[in-house]
């Protein structure tokens, strides 16, 4: 196996975002063009690409659970990556569904980038880890870089984590940040729970028709690959982002949470 290649330096985090010219307050910004990805790399040597996405970001969970299904479907969903020619970016991790779904894509000739604070690489890092480790320092900037470098989002099964990175960047989506496709590999009806739950809050008045319409969900890895090539995003509420200089938010971000 090919060992891991660790950047020394991490990347500057996406660039932050300042008050729209309808609003007020800051929120970090994800840089979300293809010509962001340019620099991770082309995967494997000259293969025709079949997707319109050069890199797809995959949250899941650093367990592999209690159902063999999830694992195989973490596999599953890496060789859809393969076969369609798309590189992976992950959370840097080699164990759990991580760890299935970033040895499958590698395995097959393909480019895998692995995010990762340092912190949690004693933790989520065992052995010989694959393709590309940046590590970064934090939380914050491991979810800016990963969103910044992909052309698409997938949920695996996971807990906390993969919740947290999942929301987020539905959000992100909700506020015109991005219009990058997010979708759910609902395995085993893993994610029914939480669809009925956004539908609740549909049916309630918290979120628009327009705006549930953003979360893409299938049972396959193939399905869920095919209607992520079909997304258009319809999702506008009209705000300007307006960029700021990188590093200008994490490090306050990561201050203020370490320091409270």
């Amino acid at each position: 196996m090919t060992p891991a290649t660790v950047a020394s330096e991490a990347p500057a985090p996406a660039p932050g975002l300042a008050a729209s010219s309808t609003g007020t307050g800051t929120a970090s910004r994800v840089e979300v063009s293809a010509t962001a990805t340019e620099s991770a790399g082309n995967g494997s040597g000259g293969a025709e690409r079949r997707s319109r996405f050069r890199r797809i970001c995959v949250y899941c969970g650093s367990a592999k659970g209690k159902k063999p299904s999830y694992q195989d479907a973490a596999i599953q969903l890496g060789n859809q990556l393969v076969e369609r020619g798309i590189d992976l970016v992950y959370g840097g991790g080699s164990i759990g569904l991580m760890g299935s779904v970033s040895h499958a894509v590698h395995a097959g000739g393909r480019h895998v980038m692995g995010i990762i604070p340092k912190s949690l690489m004693p933790r989520e890092v065992t052995g010989e880890p694959v393709g590309e480790v940046r590590a970064v320092s934090g939380m914050h900037e491991r979810k800016a870089e990963m969103a910044r470098f992909a052309d698409a989002f997938v949920a695996l099964p996971g807990g906390y984590g993969t919740l947290e990175e999942l929301l987020e960047i539905i959000t992100w989506a909700q506020l015109g940040i991005h219009k990058k496709p997010v979708g759910l590999l609902n395995v085993d009806g893993f994610y029914d729970p939480l669809l009925s739950f956004i539908d609740l809050a549909v049916n309630e008045g918290f979120i628009t028709e327009a705006a549930r319409r953003i979360i893409i969900s299938a049972p396959t890895a193939k399905e869920l690959v095919m209607k992520l090539e079909d997304y258009v995003p319809e999702y506008d509420i009209g705000l300007v982002w307006e960029e700021q200089k990188p590093n200008s938010l994490v490090p306050e971000l990561e201050s203020g949470i370490t320091s409270s």
